[in-house]
């Protein structure tokens, strides 16, 4: 029988007096990240039972809406990516990544 090896991903969350993120830190070991701090949060979770997403979003005050632009782009990339290697399905991700090419035109992250 194999050995279950477990792993852990901290987040910490700071609140102000109304409950807006005012800090955001991780920190991954098996990955060498040690309390590293981040701007915003997206995390989803399949819950399997229920055939839904849970997510949660988070962002702190002080994240600058060019770089939340840039972050959901750079996301949305990423999702495509996972897409690929999740379902092999080359059609579909290119529709993703056109999309990801629109929405990058639209809000003018890409260098013309």
């Amino acid at each position: 029988m194999s050995e279950i090896i477990k792993s852990k991903i901290v987040l910490n969350v700071e609140l102000d007096e109304n409950r807006v993120p005012e800090k955001l830190n991780w920190s991954a070991q098996d990955g060498g990240v040690d309390n590293e701090e981040a701007k915003a949060i997206m995390l989803s979770v399949w819950d399997s039972n229920a055939q839904e997403t849970l997510k949660i979003d988070l962002w702190t005050k002080d994240m600058p809406v060019d770089e939340m632009k840039l972050f959901f782009h750079q996301t949305l990339v990423t999702m495509s990516d996972t897409f690929l290697r999740a379902t092999q399905d080359e059609k579909m991700t290119a529709t993703m990544k056109d999309f990801c090419d629109y929405f990058a035109d639209k809000l003018e992250l890409k260098k013309k």
